[in-house]
Parts: structure tokens; C-alpha cells; sequence
């Protein structure tokens, strides 16, 4: 493949307006590597990232942390900037990229649009993270990176629930459901990585990181109608090397990680293998089985073997195998909301009426109460080709991928003592193959162009069983006079199959009008076509003819089977406009629309008023997506400084939401058309390179989303009685979305000695916040999370010999916030949550070859 051609805006013009100086105040640190698609060697840029000041209230030490940094930083860039405009920043020996050309200077390389150039020069707004920023701030996985990328939310109570999101859109929040969709995409090395549970798994091997915000369908495909996470890992080389490290803290948290590359064959054939291991012992405390619980365990293998038979095809082959089996996951108690019942069918009788008295009624104090086993065990594995035949003019790149994912759960769905539920287990299995071609040219004077097909198919398939007690009956059915025998080892079985197959073609222009003007078209055409089939099966029970009690039974859980299908063809694409005001100012405006095909629901389906089921629900319609993009990309100071902000406007057409059941034994979501849902809002983001020894990162983002329109809606926990069906919640915020989230940081280097050891120490602070939002789809005033901020703390030493040890300190200030709310099943009123790590402290010492 040959090299990469420079954007228009990477050369400098004549006749360029000068930009004029300005203050600012930014905060943060960050490393980047690029990596040439074509010469696939690292340069490394140091400084990334970005943002302003942060202020809101409630946010007392984060506001104090980042007036502190805005000082330093404003001192610091007044040092050390050039004295003029046209004045060349002095080089930063500490900076390997300050020898290098001087265009690519605090630059920053991404393949957001599948062909490698500037950040600064693309018309999305995105975020990058590089592997050496993860690293330094503990950030080992999706679920993690939201401290550092505040428009990105993740909502994990387990693997299989995991709900990702940008700008608040991409997944409903509840329990699973195999005929939903998400709206994020998450890619590896250019392969769709369909299961959600991909987020929970550790990083290994990354290069970096992007996340592209607002849909991206032309490029990325299916389900990107919120944006995508495009992850690549470190390429093979015809060099050996080797990196290994070691890491022990609080809770007996022991990880490892162990990479080395090198050459097979001289010049042909060289192989990539990396291993990440992750232990932690459980923070929540079971006084019933004496145990720790929401432990961590995890293992990741991943390999590459990159062939270069000649200088025209280089072809990449990538392995990859994960396991989790840790004790995991259980919530616990947060607090007993008030509900339309009955005093006798609330939670503070019924649990009386048992002489049942919860563990602890505080979440912080970390005491789970459940009474049996738990597990979320999952297995993931993939293999990949990806080929590049470089013909000169044009490249040709085939990816071929096919993955699994297992999931083995056990879970104690009541939440408490009581024998009221035993076991709600839904193990899936899900595999998918996809095949994507793509032919771009290799950087033309007026033109760049990519044109593709894409082919993907799916199946998944679950076979779930509950199991109810021998409370049962009493808390389910309060104030009944229900036997209760009636539902003691009551079991329900679920049994269902989806496949997906979906085929596209797609093609985007981008014209180089003039050497500041740039004009960016897209289209994507998507078929896709769902079946899917459920069938649900009960058994146990005590044996009687009365018809009351036999339709009270039916009321919890009742058998059903039924079949459906989508066909659905879709048009997606963008237009977008790049404008270069300055060599380093780019403004820009996109809009672009985005599909997700129609849903099955793969689960019970509601009842209708006469206590059927209600098959007109088993079908969902497709949702659309319209975003309106405008933004200014900055630099400043010879790219000192990297300043970007955005503004936005989504509108959705038949969000599809995951909505839960009011019924008495509903355990599981069903899905659901919302009318409409509008979310607007701007993003700044900044960061610098080092100044005086010091980088800084900052991200603000303020997100407004509500219901535009849904009439149809679940009820929250407040407002649900003995026969409650419906809300309307048109107008209320979208649930899982902070109005307000940053965040910043900061990390200071020097040259140093301790005896005969030379290297460079550093120590550096990173602040994240979130404001309040609902946890729940309904907006119940009981699932509001309240707004929290975390500070993580590190310190190092890094040797010039190659080897690096550093302590860390996460959740400095020891924030009390909770990561997820759940209402639990039977609208008793109790709630449930996960809370959020406590301090954490942690060595680790790793070494580079």
C-alpha cells in the first residue's frame, strides 16, 4: 500500500489569515501514537486530548482541582509560548515527535473515515485515547473509559445487560433482550463486534482508541446510529520486542499483561501475542454465605501474524480468546420507593409480615443479602483476515471475521433473603460471521473516494429457566390468601432463536473544492432481514383445578410461543462541508442520518386487557436518526494547543426502547416503538502538549435529551397500582443521560536521577464528573442517580533502560455514587443498585524490550 497522502490543510499556504492569540485555560495530559497504515511504524505525539475550566455545582473539589490546573496551565503557556504567532515553539527533548516533521507535530492520526489522516482535518466529532493514557490512568475497559470520555455513558450490571451510549442514544436501559439492537458500534481491527459484553472485557494490546459521536452508518454500517468506538491494536513488527507488566492492589487486585512481537521470516512473515490477566477480590460482603461478592477474574489471549509477501499485499491475521468467571453480579439495597398499592402489597408490610430486615438499608456499606449462588461466566473468542492489495492508483482491502460469544449466568433475581425467586438464568450463545470489501484510492489532487460491500449474519440463541420459591406466592401475589405452594418450584422456561442477515453497499466522496474548501458526501443502502422464534414452557407448581388460583399462576408466568420476522431496506448517509479559516482552524458541518432495522421481541411478550399475550407487540419498526453537526477544530501556539468544539442536534423516529413489564412476576423488558426523542448539546474539548514539563486534558459536554413524544410509556415505580398499564412521558429527560459531564487532568514530567538510575519522574491527576440522571426507562423519581465526581491520583518513574513504576490511586477522595439502579421485579417498591468502586490504590511495574 503506498503512503498516505497529506490532507488538504496539512500544507502550510500562503496568504493564510493570521490567527490572532487567545487565553485559555485548558486541562489535561495525554499521549497519542500514530501508526501508518502504510509504513506501520510509531511515532509517538505527545499531547492530546482536552478541554475548558469545568463549572456546576456540587462539583466542590472537582471545580478547586480544575481552578488549580487552569492557573498552572495559564502560567506555564504564557512561559512558554512563542512570542509571535509566526514564532516556532521551542522542541521539547522530552518529545520525540519535536524532531520529526515539523507538519506532523501535534498531530493526531485516525481512520475514522477508513483511510488514515489528521483528526483536526475530519468533520466528526470524536475523542482519542491512546494505549500509553490508558495505562497511566487505569483505564482497562470500555466500562472504564467513560472517566475520560464524558459523552460515552456504559451501563453494565452484568456482561449480557450492558447498555452503551453516546450523547445519551444507542441502547434503552433494562435487562437484555436478543431482538434489540444497539446503537453504538464497537469495532476491532476493523471488525463488528456485535455483543455488548465486549465492554466489560479488558484491554489488551490497544494502540488506541476512537470514539466517534453521532451516527456513522455510511462507513461503519449497522447499528451506528449513536456513533462508534473504533479500537486498533499494536501491529507486528520485523523488530523483536517485548512488554510485560505487573500490577498489585487494594481488594487483592493482581493483573498481568505480557506482549511480544518479532520476525518468523525475514522481511514476510512476522507475529504479534498478547496476554492481559485480571483478579480482584469481591467489595460487596454476603453475611449469609460468609463470601465476598462482584469479584473479577478474566483472562485475554490475542495473536497476529501480518504477511508481506511483496511490497503491493500485506495481509493480517488476528486471534482472539476471553473468559470471565468471576462471583459476580449482585446489587444491593438503596432505598423502598412508595407506589399507588395497597399498604398490604407494599415492601415495609410484606416485609414485616416475614420478619425480614434487610442486611443494611446503606449501599455503601457494601452487604449484599441474597440467599443463593450467583456467576456471570462469558466466553468470547474471534478470528479475523484483513488483506490490503495496494494496485497504486487504488487499494483493495477484504475483512473477513467470524466470533462467539457464551454466556453462563446465575442469578438471584429477588435481591434479598427471602425465597422468593431462586434462579433467573438466561444463557445465550451468539455467532456471527461478516465479510466486508472496500476499494479507495490511495489520495488523488481533487479526489478521495471509498466504495464497499458488506455482508453480516447472525445467530442467537438463549435457553433461560426461573425458578420461583417458596415466598413466592406472598410477595407476588400480597394479600391473596395465595397458597403457598402455588408457585414453590414454579419454573419457567424460555427457549428462543434469532438469525440476522443484513447486506450493504456504500460509497463516499470527499472533493477537494479548493485548498481550504472540502465537500464530503456518503450513501449506505442496508437489507436486512430477522427471524425469530420463542416458545416459553412452565412446569411445577402445586396441582389444583381452581380456577382463581390457576389464573393468578398464569398471571406470573404463563406458557406462550410465537414466531415473527423483519425484512427491512434502508437508505443512511451524510453530507458534510469542511472549511479551513486558518491553517490550523477548520470549521465544519455535517448532517447524516442513521437506521437500525426493526426488532423481534425475544422474550414473553405483555399482556393484553383480557391476559393474553399480545402479539401485535412481538414486531418492532425500524428507527431513524437525523444529526445536525457543526463545529470549529483548533490549534493554537504551533499546535501547542488543540482546542475543538461542537454543537449538535439528533432527532429519533421510533426510538426503539427496552421498557419493563408492570406485571406482578415480570422479570424481563419488552420492546417498544418511542414516538420521538430529541437530544441537543455542545462539546468542548482541548488538550495540549507539554508546556514547561506540563499536559493537560480537558472534555466538557452538556447533553439535553428528553421524550419528545412517548405516550405509551412504562410507568415509574411512583405511579404504578393494582392495575396500572401505561404513561404518558412525553417531555421527561432520556434516562442514562447527564446533562452535564466532564473531564480533566493534568501530569507534570521531569528529567530525573536516584543514583545511577536516569529517567524521567512524573505525577499526575485525573477528575471526571457526571451530573444526576435516571437509571431507569420510565424516569422513576426512586432510580435517579445522583450527580458524583471521582479523582484518580499517580505517581512514576520512568528509566531510560526501558523499564517504568508507578502508584496509582483511584477514586482518590473515596466519592460514595452508584453505577446502576434497578427496580426489582413484583413493584413491591424495593430498589437496587451497584455501587461504585471505593478508593483503590495500586503498584505497578512493567518493562519494554
Amino acid at each position: 500500500m503506498s503512503a498516505p497522502q497529506p490532507g488538504p490543510h496539512t500544507t502550510p499556504q500562503k496568504n493564510w489569515p493570521v490567527a490572532e492569540p487567545f487565553s485559555i485555560s485548558p486541562i489535561g495530559i495525554g499521549r497519542y501514537h500514530r501508526t501508518p497504515i502504510a509504513e506501520w511504524r510509531y511515532l509517538e505525539l505527545r499531547g492530546h486530548y482536552v478541554t475548558i475550566g469545568l463549572s456546576a455545582q456540587r462539583l466542590g473539589r472537582a471545580a478547586l482541582l480544575g481552578a488549580l490546573l487552569s492557573t498552572t496551565a495559564s502560567l506555564a503557556l504564557a512561559a512558554e509560548a512563542p512570542a509571535a504567532p509566526a514564532a516556532t515553539a521551542p522542541a521539547d527533548p522530552a518529545d520525540p515527535a519535536a524532531n520529526d516533521d515539523a507538519s506532523l507535530v501535534g498531530q493526531v492520526f485516525v481512520t475514522a473515515r477508513r483511510r488514515e489522516e489528521s483528526a483536526q482535518e475530519v468533520p466528526i466529532a470524536l475523542t482519542v485515547t491512546s494505549a500509553e493514557t490508558l495505562t497511566q490512568t487505569g483505564v482497562n475497559s470500555i466500562v472504564a473509559l467513560t472517566q475520560l470520555v464524558p459523552t460515552l455513558q456504559v451501563l453494565s450490571p452484568n456482561p449480557r445487560n450492558t447498555a452503551l451510549t453516546i450523547r445519551g442514544l444507542g441502547a434503552s436501559y433494562g435487562l437484555a433482550n436478543d431482538g434489540l439492537e444497539q446503537g453504538v458500534g464497537i469495532y476491532v481491527d476493523q471488525v463488528y463486534n456485535s455483543r455488548p459484553g465486549a465492554a466489560t472485557l479488558d484491554f489488551i494490546d490497544i494502540q488506541q482508541i476512537e470514539v466517534l459521536r453521532g451516527p456513522q452508518g455510511t462507513l461503519f454500517g449497522k447499528n451506528t446510529t449513536a456513533g462508534a468506538l473504533n479500537i486498533s491494536t499494536r501491529d507486528a513488527t520485523q523488530e523483536f520486542e517485548a512488554d510485560i507488566e505487573a500490577s498489585y492492589g487494594s481488594l487483592n487486585f493482581r493483573q498481568f499483561k505480557a506482549t511480544a512481537a518479532g520476525p518468523i521470516v525475514k522481511d514476510k512473515l512476522a507475529a504479534r501475542l498478547s496476554f492481559v490477566g485480571t483478579w480482584r477480590d469481591g467489595d460487596l460482603y454476603n453475611p449469609k454465605s460468609n463470601s465476598y461478592q462482584n469479584a473479577r477474574a478474566s483472562t485475554g489471549y490475542r495473536g497476529q501474524l501480518k504477511f508481506t509477501p511483496n511490497e503491493q499485499l500485506t495481509v493480517r491475521l488476528y486471534g482472539d480468546y476471553a473468559v470471565q468467571q468471576p462471583e459476580c453480579c449482585t446489587q444491593v439495597y438503596v432505598t423502598v420507593g412508595t407506589t399507588l398499592k395497597p399498604a398490604a402489597q407494599q415492601y415495609a408490610a410484606l416485609a414485616a409480615g416475614k420478619n425480614y430486615t434487610v442486611a443494611s438499608t446503606n449501599p455503601y456499606d457494601r452487604i449484599s443479602d441474597i440467599d443463593d449462588p450467583i456467576q456471570a461466566d462469558q466466553w468470547v473468542n474471534g478470528l479475523s483476515a484483513v488483506a490490503d492489495y495496494d494496485f497504486g492508483a487504488v487499494t483493495l482491502t477484504s475483512v473477513t471475521a467470524h466470533r462467539e460469544w457464551d454466556w453462563e449466568p446465575r442469578n438471584d433475581r429477588d435481591y434479598t433473603a427471602l425465597d422468593v425467586t431462586r434462579r433467573s438464568n438466561n444463557p445465550s450463545h451468539q455467532k456471527q460471521f461478516s465479510q466486508e470489501f472496500r476499494l479507495s484510492n490511495n489520495g488523488g489532487q481533487a479526489f478521495d473516494w471509498t466504495v464497499g460491500l458488506y455482508y453480516f449474519d447472525q445467530n442467537v440463541t438463549t435457553h433461560g429457566v426461573t425458578e420461583y420459591g417458596s415466598d413466592a406466592s406472598y410477595w407476588l401475589l400480597p394479600a391473596t390468601n395465595t397458597p403457598a405452594s402455588l408457585l414453590e418450584g414454579y419454573t419457567v422456561f424460555n427457549d428462543s432463536t434469532i438469525d440476522t442477515t443484513s447486506y450493504a453497499a456504500f460509497g463516499q466522496l470527499t472533493w477537494k473544492v479548493s485548498d481550504r474548501l472540502s465537500v464530503t458526501p456518503g450513501v449506505r443502502y442496508t437489507q436486512e432481514k430477522k427471524d425469530g422464534a420463542y416458545v416459553q414452557t412452565t412446569t411445577g407448581g402445586s396441582v389444583t383445578t381452581d380456577t382463581t388460583l390457576l389464573n393468578r399462576r398464569l398471571g406470573i408466568a404463563r406458557p406462550q410461543n410465537f414466531a415473527a420476522k423483519t425484512d427491512d431496506g434502508a437508505w443512511s448517509g451524510q453530507i458534510a462541508v469542511v472549511y479551513a479559516l486558518t491553517k490550523d482552524v477548520n470549521a465544519y458541518a455535517t448532517v447524516s442520518s442513521g437506521n437500525k432495522s426493526g426488532g423481534i421481541n425475544m422474550t414473553a411478550l405483555p399482556l393484553t386487557s383480557a391476559g393474553t399475550p399480545s402479539l401485535a407487540a412481538a414486531v418492532i419498526r425500524p428507527e431513524k436518526v437525523t444529526t445536525i453537526d457543526v463545529g470549529l477544530k483548533t490549534q493554537w501556539f504551533d499546535r501547542l494547543v488543540t482546542a475543538n468544539v461542537a454543537a449538535f442536534a439528533t432527532d429519533v423516529k421510533d426510538f426503539q426502547a427496552n421498557v419493563v413489564d408492570s406485571g406482578p412476576g415480570a422479570l424481563r423488558g419488552y420492546l417498544a416503538n418511542v414516538e420521538k426523542v430529541e437530544v441537543r448539546g455542545v462539546e468542548l474539548d482541548a488538550s495540549t502538549r507539554s508546556i514547561g514539563g506540563f499536559k493537560f486534558y480537558g472534555n466538557l459536554a452538556y447533553t439535553d435529551g428528553k421524550y419528545a413524544s412517548f405516550k405509551n410509556g412504562p410507568c415509574p415505580l411512583e405511579k404504578i397500582g393494582t392495575s396500572t398499564a401505561a404513561c404518558d412521558l412525553s417531555g421527561k429527560e432520556l434516562p442514562g443521560l447527564s446533562k452535564w459531564a466532564g473531564s480533566a487532568g493534568a501530569e507534570y514530567r521531569a528529567k530525573t536521577s536516584l543514583g545511577r538510575l536516569t529517567g524521567e519522574a512524573y505525577a499526575g491527576v485525573d477528575a471526571s464528573f457526571r451530573s444526576a440522571y435516571y437509571a431507569d426507562s420510565s424516569d422513576s423519581q426512586y432510580t435517579r442517580i445522583k450527580a458524583y465526581e471521582i479523582v484518580n491520583l499517580r505517581a512514576g518513574f520512568q528509566s531510560e533502560s526501558g523499564w517504568e513504576a508507578f502508584v496509582s490511586v483511584r477514586n482518590a477522595f473515596d466519592a460514595e455514587y452508584l453505577q446502576n439502579i434497578t427496580v426489582v421485579s413484583g413493584n413491591s417498591g424495593l430498589v437496587v443498585g451497584t455501587p461504585g468502586d471505593a478508593r483503590a490504590v495500586a503498584f505497578t511495574l512493567r518493562a519494554s524490550y
